[in-house]
């Protein structure tokens, strides 16, 4: 195994570990890390990469969270399968733009999701929420827009999926962090699918990446359990190095598309 995997497997493990810790916002560091650190050359096959990996990653630790009984399937199913719809236009969106653009574009949904993070609550909310049709509707049109954003920039969107479904449905931040993994395993694999079919996929990297994400995951849902109440905490220091990736990522792009 070359430096190269090596970094892929490190790599793999942060997210994961972020996945795992604070739902699928972890993966919005997915792409700069494969961009910059691993050193995939396309921005598209990057987020293709990316896409897989993190779709995994999220099944993975979904599957402990279930075991913790802090998912509320018939909401995470719901805003999951409308989100497929909007993933799917997005990617076929995406794929199409320059990906210097589209790496500016997303160092500044990085900062904007940084913002959110910042005025997120740590705990609140029903833990004992119902679906119901009010919820559902609701659930249905931020899935769409959630979906679409996240096929687009070719991320899980965790962070715009956690506040989503906590807004739809009224649930409990424990409930929507392990909810959420639902929706970012199906976004990721929608997009996934729609790089892949057009050979933006580096899978020997992805297979690397997701070994290092199983690994990191495991880790970061059993502290995620413990830190329950002590989310809000977390998320904004993982906003603060959100902020700093941000930052590289838009001073790294912008020397590519402005003149």
């Amino acid at each position: 195994m070359g430096l190269a995997d090596l970094v892929s497997l490190g790599s793999g493990a942060l997210v994961g570990f972020a996945l795992g810790l604070l739902g699928g916002g972890g993966s919005i560091l997915a792409v700069p890390l494969l961009v910059y650190a691993v050193g995939l050359k396309d921005t598209h096959v990057a987020i293709g990469t990316s896409a897989l990996a993190v779709s995994v990653n999220a099944f993975a630790n979904l599957i402990a969270h279930a075991q913790a009984r802090t998912v509320k399937w018939p909401c995470a199913i719901v805003f999951a399968l409308a989100g497929i719809l909007g993933a799917a236009l997005g990617a076929s969106l995406g794929r199409h733009i320059d990906g210097q653009h589209l790496l500016f574009l997303f160092g500044l949904v990085m900062l904007a999701v940084a913002a959110g993070m910042f005025s997120q609550r740590a705990a609140g909310g029903d833990p004992l929420v119902h679906i119901n049709p009010s919820i559902a509707v609701r659930l249905v049109g931020s899935g769409l827009l959630v979906g679409f954003l996240s096929g687009f920039f070719g991320i899980g969107g965790g962070f715009l999926i956690v506040p989503a479904i906590m807004l739809g449905s009224g649930m409990a931040t424990i409930n929507a962090v392990g909810s959420s993994l639902v929706s970012v395993g199906a976004f990721g694999l929608t997009t996934a699918a729609t790089y892949a079919l057009a050979g933006q996929v580096d899978w020997r990297v992805a297979a690397i990446f997701v070994l290092g994400g199983v690994a990191g995951g495991l880790g970061g849902v059993k502290l995620s359990v413990l830190l329950s109440e002590k989310r809000g905490l977390l998320s904004r220091s993982f906003a603060v190095a959100v902020i700093f990736v941000a930052v590289f990522v838009l001073w790294k792009s912008s020397g590519q598309i402005l003149p």
